[in-house]
Parts: C-alpha cells; sequence; structure tokens
C-alpha cells in the first residue's frame, strides 16, 4: 500500500450475545442468543433454547443475576421478541453474556475471548460475529500504514448471524440474504471518492467493508453515496468490483456466501486452487484463521507488492 491509499476497517464491536437463564418459576435452563435490538432499549431479537417449551409471557431470569426477561413475541423466522427488565441491556451482557464463537469452533468461550474476538479498532457495539479479518490488525501495523501516508476510513455494519448460513438451493439465485445495519457515513464515503479521483485505491478489510461500499454505490455517478440503513445485497460472480482495489479476508467455509463472493475478485478456478494450497499448508480458516490479499481480475498489474 502507497500514499494516497485508503484502509477501510469496519469499526463494529461484537456483543457477548449468549446469554444462560432459568425459567420461572420452574427454573428450566435457557438459553438466550441475542441477535439485533429493536426500537427500544429493552426489546431484542433472539434465538431461544429451547424455544419450544418458551411460549409468549414465558419469563426467564438471567444466572447471577436480578435482572430477566419476558417472551413478547414468536417471530415468522422462529426467532422472539424479548423484554429485558432493564434498559441497560450491554451492561448486562458485559457481566453477565458470554462471546457468541461461532459454531465450528468446538470449545466454550473464555475470558480472553472478550477483547481476542474483537478488532482493535471496534467501537461501535452491535455485532454478533466479529469481521474477522480485522482481527490480524495491531495498532503498530495500523500506525506504521499511517505514517506510510495510507488513510484509514470507518464504516460500521453490524455482522449478523446469517453470515454462518450455508447457501443450501442448488440456484444460488434463489438464496435469500440476512440483512445487517450499517452506516456509512459523509465524512468516510467523501474520503473514499476523493481517493478514488486522485488515482488511489481502496483497500477493504473484510467482506463486511466490500458489502458496504458496494451497496453504497451510485451507478449514475460512480461515487460512494453516504447512507445508513439495512442490506441484504448478495455478491457473486460475474459481478465486478465497482469500488474496492483490494480485499484482505480470511479463507473462508464451504457453501457460503462469502467465498462466493472472493470469487468476484478472481475467477473461481484460481481460487480454489489458492484454497487447495491453503489447506496443504495446514493453514486456518475463517474466525481466528489466516488471511490473504486478493485484488480484481485485470487489477494486479496496478499494485506492485
Amino acid at each position: 500500500m502507497r500514499r494516497g491509499d485508503c484502509l477501510v476497517l469496519n469499526d463494529t464491536r461484537v456483543i457477548a450475545a449468549r446469554l444462560a437463564g432459568r425459567r420461572q418459576p420452574s427454573g428450566g435452563a435457557v438459553e438466550a442468543f441475542l441477535l439485533e435490538k429493536q426500537a427500544g432499549a429493552q426489546c431484542w431479537q433472539a434465538l431461544l433454547r429451547p424455544g419450544r417449551r418458551l411460549p409468549v409471557g414465558a419469563s426467564v431470569r438471567i444466572e447471577n443475576s436480578e435482572e430477566g426477561f419476558v417472551v413478547e413475541e414468536k417471530l415468522p423466522d422462529g426467532s422472539f421478541l424479548i423484554r429485558f427488565s432493564t434498559a441497560q441491556v450491554y451492561e448486562l451482557l458485559q457481566e453477565h453474556g458470554h462471546t457468541p464463537l461461532p459454531p465450528y469452533i468446538k470449545r466454550a468461550d473464555e475470558l480472553a475471548d472478550k477483547e481476542r474476538y474483537q478488532t482493535v479498532f471496534a467501537k461501535v457495539p452491535g455485532a454478533v460475529a466479529a469481521p474477522t479479518a480485522g482481527l490480524h490488525f495491531t495498532e503498530e501495523i495500523l500506525s506504521a500504514l499511517e505514517q506510510r501516508g495510507v488513510r484509514l476510513l470507518r464504516l460500521t455494519l453490524h455482522v449478523g448471524a446469517g453470515t454462518f448460513k450455508p447457501v443450501e438451493c442448488e440456484n444460488i439465485e434463489e438464496h435469500r440474504m440476512h440483512e445487517e445495519s450499517f452506516v456509512l457515513s459523509a465524512e468516510t464515503a467523501a474520503s473514499i471518492n476523493a481517493c478514488r479521483q486522485k488515482g488511489g485505491k481502496v483497500f477493504c478489510v473484510g467482506t463486511t467493508t466490500v458489502r458496504t461500499l458496494e451497496a453504497c454505490w451510485n451507478p449514475e455517478n460512480g461515487l460512494v453515496q453516504p447512507q445508513s440503513g439495512r442490506s441484504d445485497i448478495f455478491l457473486y460472480p460475474p459481478y465486478q468490483p465497482r469500488i474496492v482495489d483490494g480485499l484482505l479476508t480470511n479463507f473462508h467455509l464451504p457453501k457460503s456466501t462469502l467465498l462466493m463472493l472472493v470469487c468476484c475478485f478472481a475467477a473461481r478456478d484460481r481460487v480454489l486452487a489458492a484454497y487447495q494450497k491453503a489447506i496443504a499448508a495446514k493453514m486456518r480458516f475463517f474466525s481466528y484463521g489466516d488471511c490473504m490479499l486478493l485484488l480484481p481480475e485485470g487489477r494486479e498489474e496496478k499494485t506492485n507488492n
């Protein structure tokens, strides 16, 4: 990366989204996995286990706490709307919640995961999974890039649990993407547009930043527009990135939408050949795994290192 380039980071912060509780008054064990805050500080969408035994009106107390929640509604997708007894839900999670490690990590979360499963630039709470490519960065690396003249830019996309959902339909156009909330500020959008107009390159850390920028691309003027809202953008070949010149990303799981997004940056056979080399070298995949730099087809000549 050179002076005049920019590096785009996702500053979302992972919440300790798993809560253990007991149903009142029976005492049966309940696990809640919070997905997203709804209107009002006390209402959240959540997955509940065992969901079939928790009717509307069921009351749950969080273990080792005086606080709890009530089941307000069962939603069509199988999740629930719950209402906490306190508005200080983030504080409750910080004290009693567990880090929502992905299901393919076959161990319980540890105390160290509360910080280890965060990027050093995490700021805005709301994600239930880490933007994993960002986990590779240290303050020293970011400082060195800035000293080189690379502009560090931030956006927010709260990674949802749907990021782990595999593509199960034969025709990928039938796959329904999950929605995630995002914010692209006017300052970040202006800096990206200025970088590109001056001949600089836009590098993204993670697929979440790619999805946000491509969702905010305006085909009428070729610029990214500041926006906030929800996105369900699904990127797969033959789509060509409009804004992004390089992607730093982890190795993704088979049948995932993220692996398909990666193939927008290089031909599928080249990507799969790289994956075979990663497997042969015993590299680690996805969260807490290794990473790679991808450049879109035909753009390799733009970057010398």
